[in-house]
């Protein structure tokens, strides 16, 4: 029996899809009034402002780590000494601030 339409490509969209979770946290003030602005901008809920901000934020993380190693291997490539420096110190305000 073959098993096609919308109704069964709910069900099977709904088997697969992973279940949100449920977190509490406690937002600092000033944040929490941000979110707040962000939302009522976006016309959404507080929920996805959140979301997405933390999705951003893993996003940014990420890229941030790729650019980190890609740094990396053109330090450990570089024959140029003044690209090495240069690259010394971009690794070093990466991870240490500036």
């Amino acid at each position: 029996m073959m098993r096609t339409g919308a109704k069964w490509c709910k069900l099977v969209a709904m088997a697969t899809a992973k279940k949100s979770i449920r977190k509490s946290i406690s937002l600092p003030s000033r944040i929490a009034e941000h979110v707040r602005v962000i939302a009522r901008t976006r016309k959404t809920s507080h929920s996805r402002v959140l979301v997405d901000l933390i999705e951003a934020g893993l996003q940014s993380k990420e890229a941030e780590k790729e650019r980190f190693f890609a740094l990396a291997d053109r330090l450990s490539q570089s024959q140029d000494s003044a690209e090495r420096k240069r690259i010394k110190k971009e690794l070093a305000r990466m991870t240490f601030g500036e």
